[in-house]
């Protein structure tokens, strides 16, 4: 990389939606923003897949996460998304829909959640449904409505 002078180096280059959104697919790992009652952020680091026939990001948490009372309360949120280096990032904004708990191995919630888990093998789906019972895992789905993000392109 060329050493740049302050002030000197290259412009940021803001991304199109869709530039934004592939940033967003090409990864797993976001920075999750709620807000607090006090209207502060509340920030949650957060795996999730990116569904884009629903143009919606898919995680799952714990029932009891302050996350999820936050979102119930107020369901306006953003994903931050870090690209592959530090000057290239995406956010997806949205409104959140948060499932009750998975409360039967197998349930609509947890065959909702399977796909949050694609690691656990097919043979070990029955142990994984009762994990997500044991959990009081939910789904969190963003529907998102906007998207942004930039890049730096150094020489």
């Amino acid at each position: 990389m060329t050493a740049y002078p302050p002030g000197s180096g290259p412009p940021p280059r803001v991304f199109t939606e869709p530039e934004a959104l592939a940033v967003v697919a090409a990864n797993r790992q976001g920075v999750l923003a709620t807000l607090k009652s006090d209207g502060h952020p509340h920030l949650s680091n957060m795996l999730y897949v990116w569904d884009p026939d629903r143009r919606a990001l898919l995680m799952s948490t714990k029932a009891p996460r302050i996350k999820v009372r936050h979102l119930r309360a107020n369901p306006r949120t953003a994903l931050q998304v870090a690209g592959p280096d530090f000057f290239t990032y995406a956010v997806a904004e949205g409104e959140a829909d948060v499932s009750e708990p998975t409360t039967v191995p197998g349930d609509e919630v947890g065959r909702a959640l399977r796909p949050l888990y694609p690691d656990v093998p097919d043979d070990d789906i029955q142990a994984l449904y009762e994990q997500l019972v044991k959990d009081e895992r939910v789904l969190i789905t963003v529907r998102v409505t906007k998207a942004y993000g930039m890049t730096i392109e150094f020489d």
